[in-house]
């Protein structure tokens, strides 16, 4: 397989673009005096919702919030610091006098709407796959690579789920000595699906210990009690498209096309959280004491 192979000759040179963008991602332009007027796209999905807490467990200075959904949604509401908020139709009018937009509908709904919003003065941060190797888009997870948000031009772009967890704690490593090869293993939760996949495993698990047979929806193998390669097409590489993902956003954001990145990712049945079990090839020796002082001192690492 040749998806995670690389040249380590030229991988030091680029060492200095994680140490460089990373840092001052706390210091990022945002007036946080001032409110601001927020659409998420796919509110009422698991993503969405998400969104929706972190905002407010965060105390993200929201204005005004629009929670935008396919036609299915319409009549349902969203619940915000307290408040029932009626769910609106999406569509390429919905935009008007939004700040930013999160979106989380997946590509085909990013591709098909953001460029309306953008055109209406909205910042778009996409959460799907549609433009992240787009070489115009940042990809950008602040703790790794914030100075590229400067180049923007009304859309940015945040990484695959295990791509954004593995950066966050190898970039610090990186800066501290130089990794020269990753190889990475991922144990992903049914969230990393959506709401309707987690459901099947609850619905799962209860048909097997019920003693009835489990009947994939969602994933094309039973998921209750199982382990299977990550559910997306095996690529002539031999990687399956989360693995490819995950060695093409890695080495954007470290902006080290040469980075080897060898990935594993298997789908475990758990409702939410991934983990990731990480081994890295450094530049100079590191002992797991420094290791520990590095990371223990790392925004976005606990």
């Amino acid at each position: 397989m040749t998806g995670g192979r690389g040249d380590i000759r030229n991988v030091r040179s680029n060492e200095s673009h994680c140490a460089a963008r990373g840092r001052g991602y706390s210091h990022l332009p945002l007036p946080m005096s001032k409110s601001y007027h927020v659409a998420i796209v796919g509110a009422t999905g698991a993503v969405g919702q998400e969104l929706l807490s972190v905002m407010e467990r965060r105390n993200f200075p929201v204005g005004k919030l629009t929670p935008l959904a396919s036609e299915r949604s319409l009549g349902k509401t969203v619940t915000f610091r307290g408040e029932a908020i009626p769910v609106r139709a999406l569509g390429e009018d919905a935009f008007g006098g939004v700040d930013f937009a999160f979106f989380s509908a997946g590509a085909t709904r990013s591709r098909q709407f953001a460029p309306a919003a953008i055109r209406a003065g909205a910042v778009v941060i996409d959460n799907s796959s549609a433009f992240r190797m787009d070489p115009g888009v940042p990809l950008v997870v602040p703790e790794v690579n914030a100075g590229d948000l400067a180049g923007h031009r009304g859309l940015i772009a945040n990484p695959n789920c295990s791509a954004a967890i593995l950066c966050v704690a190898v970039c610090p490593i990186h800066r501290a000595a130089g990794v020269r090869r990753i190889v990475v293993s991922t144990y992903q939760s049914a969230s990393g699906a959506g709401a309707r996949a987690m459901a099947e495993l609850e619905s799962q698990s209860r048909e097997v210990l019920e003693g009835r047979p489990a009947r994939p929806e969602v994933f094309p193998h039973q998921i209750a009690f199982n382990l299977f390669s990550h559910n997306t097409r095996v690529a002539e590489n031999g990687y399956n498209e989360e693995e490819n993902k995950m060695v093409e956003e890695t080495r954007k954001m470290f902006h080290a096309p040469d980075l080897p990145v060898v990935p594993t990712c298997i789908r475990v049945p758990v409702f939410r959280a991934h983990s990731e079990s990480v081994l890295l090839d450094l530049g100079r020796p590191m002992a797991p004491a420094e290791a520990r002082e590095v990371l223990a001192s790392a925004p976005g690492v606990r």
